[in-house]
């Protein structure tokens, strides 16, 4: 064989090895990811538990959501919430269900497809569908979630947005929509200063409720949240707060 034939073979041969190689590599990250989306922060088992004991509630699992809906009793309002990223639905259970007692609203948790709001593209009707009795929904969601929710908020029929310890990434195009912005005087993520910053996007007679002493995983009961900052008030009293604040905006509105 000629040297500029063997020359060309071997570069041929480098160029597939490194085809190859890239290929290798991309797989590998596609699975590395698919792995890390799967690794959620579970809910704490007790504080689930509590609500599928309650008598006054019940708690339905579809394949793509959980539903809490007043046992007796129910309004024609309802909230489909987003979790926050990697976290397991269950978790706020413990966290909504107070409210659901109070009003009579039906609660959709979604189950967000790889467990990021961000790649969770279904329309609303996806949620709403499983509570066909309800007629006024609300929309909201903890985090990443939260800025989820900010996008279905652009749907006509929608009543009022809720954000728990986060906030919209661009401004909400109904001046006249409620909103609900709860937050954390620790939160260490969607940080207090994150939310005056961010406040600007949301319309001016928004609400915003900072609840001293919770975190940002004091919006749900699945532990502590790297990055986030130390609660010094109770999983308890951080859900009687939450319950207090979004069962006045869901019947004032």
């Amino acid at each position: 064989m000629a040297p500029a034939d063997m020359a060309t073979t071997s570069l041929r041969r480098r160029i597939r090895f490194g085809g190859w190689a890239a290929l290798t590599a991309l797989a590998l990250g596609v699975i590395a990811f698919l792995i890390w989306t799967q690794l959620v922060m579970p809910a704490d088992r007790a504080a689930a538990q509590a609500v599928f004991d309650n008598p006054a509630v019940t708690v339905t699992d579809t394949p793509d959501s959980v539903v809490i809906a007043p046992t007796e009793g129910g309004s024609q309002e309802g909230l489909v919430f987003i979790p926050g990223a990697k976290v397991d639905p269950y978790a706020y259970l413990a966290t909504l269900s107070g409210t659901v007692e109070e009003t009579g609203m039906t609660v959709v948790i979604t189950k967000p497809v790889l467990n990021l709001a961000f790649f969770d593209q279904r329309s609303l009707e996806t949620f709403t569908a499983v509570a066909p009795e309800v007629d006024t929904w609300f929309v909201g969601g903890h985090s990443l979630g939260g800025v989820r929710a900010c996008m279905y908020a652009a749907d006509d029929d929608v009543a009022g947005l809720v954000l728990f310890g986060s906030y919209c990434a661009s401004a909400v195009t109904d001046a006249d929509l409620p909103v609900l912005s709860l937050s954390g005087s620790e939160d260490g993520l969607s940080t207090p200063e994150k939310i005056d910053d961010t406040a600007s996007l949301l319309p001016e007679d928004a609400t915003f409720v900072r609840i001293e002493g919770a975190s940002h995983a004091s919006f749900g009961a699945y532990g502590a949240q790297p990055g986030d900052g130390v609660p010094n008030l109770s999983a308890r009293d951080a859900e009687r707060a939450i319950t207090e604040a979004l069962s006045v905006f869901v019947t004032t509105n």
